[in-house]
């Protein structure tokens, strides 16, 4: 029986596999899992209906399963037409997830290409693909070390 709220077995399996420094990518609705992964990871869709289920729903269950050393948003754009004026909304739900998960972690935005090279890599294990209509909500998490 499990303790924490993540009850999806397929995503606990991949955790539950994974070491220290696999990363797990909860992506937007917009991002294209199916081209920009790991050659390791594996793509869980939850991707229902529009906004159901989203990013912050996401991260909060997985905060609760593993221990998360780092978090990586990915930049917005300030030009172009998808840019954005200030931080998507979606960084301040997921500061109050790190927040009410009792972690002292700070979001730490890549640039978008460079997100993408980000995920790209070897210890890319799992990509959750959510429905989440909100720009820039993508979070790359990376995975620590269990220290109790």
């Amino acid at each position: 029986m499990l303790k924490h709220t993540l009850i999806h077995p397929q995503i606990n399996a991949i955790l539950g596999a994974a070491g220290h420094h696999s990363t797990v990518l909860i992506a937007d609705g917009n991002y294209p899992a199916s081209s920009k992964k790991g050659p390791n990871a594996q793509v869980i869709s939850l991707n229902l209906s529009p906004g159901i289920v989203n990013c912050t729903q996401v991260l909060e269950a997985i905060l609760s399963a593993v221990p998360v050393e780092a978090i990586h948003t990915m930049q917005y754009e300030t030009t172009g037409p998808y840019a954005l004026t200030a931080e998507p909304p979606a960084w301040a739900q997921y500061r109050a997830a790190i927040k009410a998960a009792g972690l002292k972690l700070t979001l730490d935005p890549i640039e978008k290409w460079k997100f993408y090279e980000e995920v790209a890599t070897l210890d890319h294990v799992l990509t959750i693909q959510t429905a989440d209509q909100q720009r820039y909500a993508n979070v790359l998490l990376h995975i620590g070390v269990r220290m109790e």
